[in-house]
C-alpha cells in the first residue's frame, strides 16, 4: 500500500461576492488536480472540508466549500492553510517538473560532481523558484532554473549545479 503524505495546496484568501465563494492563494502548480468538485481539503486546524464548485476569474481560483453558504460564513476561514493527503509516489504531470517534497533533502553536487550541500526548502518567489541550499559556508539561495540546475536525478537523490562562480560561494 502506498504511503500518504500531507501537502500544502493553498491558503484561503478573501471572500468573493455574497454566495460563499472564496479566493485561493495557490501553493500548487496543479490546481485542477487538487481543487475539483468533491475534493477533500483540510484546514490548518485539522477540520476537513469538501470542495463544491470551482471557477477561474481573472487568473484567480474561486472555490465554494460545503457548509459555507455565504460571505459571512466563508470569511471565518480567511488566512487558513489548506492541505490534502496524496500518495507519496505521486509525480507531477510534466516530466520536467518536481513537487517540493521531491526536492527537499536532495544532495547538491557542484559541476564536478562533488557534494556541496543539501536542499532545505523550495521558495516560490514571484519571478522564479529558489532552492535554499545548506552548505558548509551557510545557507544559499539558488534559482531553480535549467541553466543553473541542469541535472536533477531523483533515482540518485541528487541535483547538480552548473559551473557558475558565486552560486554557492561569496565572490570577493
Amino acid at each position: 500500500m502506498d504511503e500518504l503524505v500531507e501537502v500544502v495546496i493553498g491558503r484561503v484568501g478573501r471572500a468573493h461576492g455574497i454566495r460563499g465563494e472564496v479566493s485561493i492563494d495557490l501553493r500548487t502548480d496543479e490546481p485542477g488536480r487538487r481543487f475539483f468538485p468533491g475534493a477533500r481539503v483540510t484546514l490548518g486546524s485539522g477540520r476537513e472540508l469538501t470542495v463544491e464548485k470551482t471557477t477561474w476569474q481573472r487568473g484567480r481560483l474561486l472555490v465554494t466549500l460545503a457548509g459555507y453558504p455565504d460571505r459571512t460564513a466563508v470569511e471565518t476561514l480567511t488566512g487558513e492553510l489548506l492541505t490534502t493527503r496524496v500518495k507519496a509516489s505521486e509525480i507531477p504531470s510534466d516530466q520536467d517538473e518536481y513537487f517540493d517534497r521531491q526536492l527537499v533533502g536532495l544532495t547538491v553536487l557542484d559541476h564536478r560532481g562533488e557534494i556541496c550541500g543539501t536542499v532545505l526548502e523550495v521558495l516560490h518567489m514571484p519571478s522564479q523558484d529558489l532552492l535554499e541550499v545548506k552548505t558548509e559556508a551557510g545557507n544559499r539561495l539558488v534559482p531553480f532554473v535549467k541553466a543553473l540546475v541542469p541535472v536533477v536525478d531523483m533515482d540518485a537523490g541528487t541535483l547538480q549545479l552548473a559551473d557558475v562562480k558565486g552560486l554557492l560561494e561569496d565572490i570577493e
